[in-house]
């Protein structure tokens, strides 16, 4: 029995590496959506920390802890 990599058929190789770029290309796309995503958010987050400093009912410090707890690698202070 000839095995399906044979050269009489040459479309299962070219399936078999079309569906794995597929699958990456997927994986690719979907991942590059959840950061932008987790992006817009954070920067939704901070200009509703600024309205909030703004208008009086936070302190710059509070707006400032707030901030650095969103992002504790950016943090200086928590350098080891």
């Amino acid at each position: 029995m000839d095995s399906l990599f044979a050269g009489s058929h040459p479309i299962v190789p070219i399936m078999i590496f079309g569906s794995f770029a597929l699958v990456g290309s997927l994986a690719i796309m979907f991942g590059l959506g959840r950061k932008i995503t987790l992006i817009k958010e954070r920067e939704k987050s901070r200009r509703e920390i600024a309205a909030y400093v703004a208008e009086g009912s936070m302190t710059p410090e509070d707006a400032e802890r707030l901030l650095n707890s969103m992002n504790p690698k950016q943090d200086p202070s928590s350098r080891c």
